[in-house]
C-alpha cells in the first residue's frame, strides 16, 4: 500500500497540488482520480506509482518507501 502521508508532503515540499499530478505529463487523468488513487479508493498501477515518483523527484530508496513498505 502506498503511503499516502509521505506523498502528501513530498508534494508540499516541492509545491505540487493533485491538479499538477493530473496533468497529461504526468498521471494524464482527472483530479478526482488522483485524489481517489492517493487515498486509497482506486488503485495505483506500477506505471502510475513510476510517474508519481518521477514527479516528486525520488530515489530508488524513497520510492521503496513511498510504494511498497507502510
Amino acid at each position: 500500500m502506498i503511503n499516502t502521508r509521505k506523498i502528501k508532503a513530498r508534494m508540499v515540499e516541492l509545491g505540487l497540488t493533485q491538479k499538477d499530478l493530473a496533468k497529461p505529463e504526468i498521471l494524464d487523468c482527472s483530479e478526482p482520480t488522483v485524489s481517489q488513487k492517493l487515498n486509497h479508493v482506486r488503485p495505483m498501477t506500477l506505471d502510475e506509482a513510476e510517474k508519481l515518483g518521477k514527479a516528486l523527484q525520488l530515489t530508488d530508496q524513497e520510492y521503496y518507501y513511498y510504494f511498497f513498505s507502510y
